[in-house]
């Protein structure tokens, strides 16, 4: 990932094709070695390509991934589903809980000040 992330930074610092030189530079400056494997199979894979359209085209890949909780609120969200009203009751639901959490406060049986 740091050979990709330094990539980017000369890409983005205006070298369109940074080179193993260029990227080397940037790894080193932050202390970190850089393992010729790894840069020249980054350099090799990106080697021609446009930054923009790479990452525009990763977008859709990662679209296309389930993560945390986005698979349920996508399918809560369908037409004729009522999705509307699920995150309204998500949310009552937390101001619930932050309600009984201030009564259980409360029952503890001493204040600050007493």
């Amino acid at each position: 990932m740091r050979y990709v992330a330094a990539y980017l930074l000369a890409s983005l610092g205006g070298n369109e094709n940074p080179n193993a030189k260029d990227i080397k530079k940037i790894l080193d400056s932050v202390g970190i070695e850089a393992d010729d494997t790894r840069l020249t199979k980054v350099i090799s894979e990106l080697e021609g390509k446009n930054v923009d359209e790479v990452i525009a085209s990763g977008f859709g890949k990662l679209a296309s991934m389930p993560a945390g909780g986005a698979a349920a609120v996508a399918t809560s969200a369908a037409p004729g589903s009522g999705g509307a009203a699920a995150p309204a009751a998500a949310e009552e639901k937390k101001e619930e809980k932050k309600e009984e959490s201030e009564a259980s406060d409360d029952d503890m049986g001493f204040g600050l000040f007493d």
